[in-house]
């Protein structure tokens, strides 16, 4: 959530923006084209005036670069893919970059976004991590890697761990946009959009340079450490290189005064990323990229025996449940930039991406289940940029195949294998299709007071269930259905005074997403209890969505605050059958019965109360209501929507040394109760308490020190008064009082 964002005043200065001072005026750029593509995915992008010839801070380059990455850094998402600073887009946008993972010091990716404005990161287990965003979550927010689809057809419903399989110390920054955004990006594009990007090689010069460094993390409450070795390297002036490994190892958590210690929570995981980048030509470049997560033994500890009472929350009676995960992604992407003609912009991408997920369930009666899915998803992209007289055009087509193979293997108390399945938790021998083409135009009105951008997609997704069962009788069940779908977008920006200092934005978008193999062919445990089982006769979901902004830049003030409002219609729910399974889980199926809406309100704050000093705030807030069956074929009723954020306030001071050597931060964050709940809500007694989740006060005292240009030590002492508090729709707790030491190291 980073303060301000501004070029280096230094063109020629050579810059390294995954390591730069965090506050308030890091995260510097090149007045090139990453320039605007940086001020554009950045959650601030006026200079306070202290800062307007600031102390460069980022290690040196070995030698004088002859050309640098910044002209060819792909631009991959902003709100409107066509990069412009944050006070002309049209649509809610923030960032978090490398200043704010030192400052804050994420355990997980997802953990990174907490400090964003209507974004509840909800962890079904400490393993998991599963942000809501604007009151979505799982296959409804689409999550990009270097723009590159992480989102695969068997996502399923709910909060799920996809997102924790990204190690945030390999990223140089997030980009988020909330909102619907299925004109540029598809299906799953609903409650958000965000993009991680890794970090890069950005310097090049004569000969052969490498600049190595380390990085560790401690946490006190789970007796963590998370260490990391990682270097850039540049072989001429034509080849750039990157490459990190992490080693992360994650004790039992322990919770606040009265919580205590939250058993078999812990977990262990491995990372490793790696880039090439070729400067084929000035406007010319080539990047190769592979990453790997290797995550082993992380319990869904709410479902087991283990899981600790809380407020009324009964823990299931596993005795275990385990999952372990394997991903790997390699694409090589080609970027044209500045070129002559009728397109001035080429971006190409092809990727692969392995995903395994297997989970090891010993139930009461000793009997163990073991499930698991592998997908393999081909990813090509094309996109064009063309300037003209009728504004600034955005163009392209996406393709996505999935390949999904699933197992199911049960073994009675002595071992023995008892019982095999036709699929694992979703359809096997299975295949999915995503297809869509868009185009978007961004045009100045009014004597460039006024930028429309209006723009349209045309998708279609085909899924075809090899190998699925039928409840009850077990006989064989496949199928296939396709579906398409037209969706459009209008919004503007529009200066309110000649200098800029206030903005209007808003618009209405339209959003959808298509059934995925998780919605027909589900066979698994959903919620506390019930079991999800496969059904083939679903419609893509559609929503509309509505917001109005204001931003404002007044001296050392900067804010933006906006309202919005998203109607559902036909939105895939799961509803009681009132037939109960031999296992003893409630059946549940699913049905396009949910219509209703969520609305909400927003704002964010930044203010410069003296030199060095900075008061930063957000708020957020939001309602909404669903008509669905209360069970298959029963009446309609109202109720709240699942799992809505409760209205949260964050509150932080910071202050910077003059000579940027130390710094210090006091951060708190103050929710209410959450006591809206939905009939799904109510019967997760493993996660949610009687009556809604507690509200909570948690306090946090962050300081840093930098010896050098090149090395950084955090110190941070979070939940001062040792709360015990649970994000809303979590399976635990979070960490109580909780001293966390950061370390860097380059060289």
């Amino acid at each position: 959530m980073n303060p301000a964002v501004h070029p280096s005043p230094n063109p020629t200065q050579p810059i390294h923006p995954a390591r730069t001072s965090w506050f308030p005026c890091s995260f510097r750029w090149h007045r090139t084209a990453a320039t605007v593509a940086a001020l554009a995915s950045a959650s601030a992008s006026i200079t306070p005036a202290h800062c307007q010839n600031p102390t460069p801070t980022s290690r040196p380059s070995p030698q004088p670069p002859s050309q640098q990455w910044d002209e060819l850094t792909p631009l991959i998402i902003s709100a409107t893919r066509n990069p412009s600073p944050r006070p002309h887009q049209p649509n809610p946008l923030s960032g978090v970059d490398a200043a704010d993972f030192e400052r804050t010091l994420p355990r997980t990716t997802p953990e990174a976004l907490r400090e964003i404005p209507s974004v509840m990161v909800q962890k079904t287990s400490h393993g998991q991590g599963s942000p809501y965003i604007r009151g979505f979550t799982g296959f409804r927010t689409l999550l990009l890697l270097d723009g590159i689809r992480l989102n695969n057809s068997t996502f399923r419903d709910g909060p799920n761990q996809y997102w924790n399989t990204i190690d945030p110390l390999s990223l140089e920054r997030l980009e988020v946009v909330r909102g619907p955004s299925s004109v540029l990006y598809g299906s799953d594009a609903i409650g958000g959009t965000v993009n991680a990007l890794t970090q890069s090689r950005r310097e090049l010069g004569p000969g052969f340079a490498w600049n190595p460094g380390v990085s560790y993390r401690f946490s006190s409450a789970e007796n963590s450490h998370i260490g990391r070795a990682e270097a850039g390297a540049n072989v001429g002036e034509q080849v750039g290189l990157h490459a990190g490994f992490s080693v992360k190892e994650f004790g039992d958590l322990q919770g606040g005064d009265d919580m205590g210690e939250q058993p078999r929570t812990g977990y262990s995981e491995w990372d490793g990323d790696a880039k090439i980048q070729w400067l084929i030509h000035p406007k010319h470049q080539l990047i190769y990229a592979h990453q790997t997560v290797d995550q082993d033994d992380a319990w869904r500890t709410h479902a087991t025996i283990y899981g600790k009472p809380w407020q009324g929350t009964v823990p299931g009676t596993d005795r275990e449940r385990i999952l372990d995960q394997l991903r790997h992604l390699d694409y090589l992407q080609y970027h044209a930039v500045k070129l002559e003609g009728f397109i001035e912009e080429i971006h190409a991408h092809v990727s692969y991406h392995a995903q395994n997920e297997d989970e090891s369930r010993l139930r009461s009666d000793q009997r163990r289940e073991i499930q698991g899915t592998d997908v393999g998803s081909l990813g090509l992209s094309l996109q064009f940029q063309s300037p003209s007289s009728w504004g600034r055009w955005v163009y392209g087509a996406e393709y996505y195949r999935d390949w999904v193979d699933s197992f199911y293997r049960r073994y009675n108390a002595a071992g023995d294998l008892q019982q095999t399945r036709r699929q694992g938790p979703v359809g096997d021998d299975s295949g999915y299709d995503l297809a869509g083409a868009y185009v978007q135009d961004t045009i100045p009105l009014w004597e460039e007071r006024i930028e429309l951008t209006v723009g349209g997609r045309y998708d279609v997704a085909s899924a075809d269930v090899g190998k699925a069962e039928t409840p009850g009788t077990g006989a064989p069940l496949s199928f296939s259905d396709s579906w398409d779908n037209l969706v459009g977008s209008g919004r503007l920006v529009a200066k309110i005074d000649e200098e800029g200092h206030w903005r209007l934005f808003g618009g209405a978008s339209q959003g959808f997403r298509a059934p995925n193999l998780s919605d027909l062919s589900r066979f698994d445990i959903a919620g506390a209890g019930e079991l999800e089982v496969p059904v083939f006769d679903l419609e893509p979901e559609t929503y509309v969505s509505v917001e109005a902004g204001l931003r404002a830049h007044w001296g050392p003030v900067r804010a933006e605050a906006a309202v919005y409002k998203t109607w559902i219609d036909g939105q895939i729910v799961r509803v009681p059958t009132g037939i109960t399974a031999p296992t003893g889980e409630s059946i549940v199926t699913k049905r396009n019965s949910g219509d209703g809406f969520i609305h909400g309100a927003e704002a964010s704050l930044f203010a410069d109360l003296a030199e060095n000093w900075l008061l930063w705030g957000t708020f957020s807030w939001m309602e909404g209501s669903l008509d669905t069956p209360s069970q298959a074929n029963g009446p309609i009723v109202t109720e709240p929507v699942s799992r809505l954020m409760p209205r949260t306030i964050q509150v932080g001071l910071r202050w910077e040394g003059a000579d940027r050597k130390f710094w210090a931060e006091f951060a708190s964050t103050f929710a209410v109760l959450q006591d809206r709940l939905s009939s799904s809500d109510q019967r997760d007694v493993q996660r949610i308490p009687p009556g809604g989740t507690p509200g909570y006060e948690v306090f946090h005292l962050r300081g840093g020190w930098r010896p050098t240009r090149n090395s950084s030590l955090t110190l941070a002492v979070e939940n001062l008064s040792d709360a015990d508090y649970r994000i809303h729709g979590s399976g635990l707790n979070e960490p109580g009082r909780n001293v966390i030491v950061g370390l860097d190291l380059h060289f």
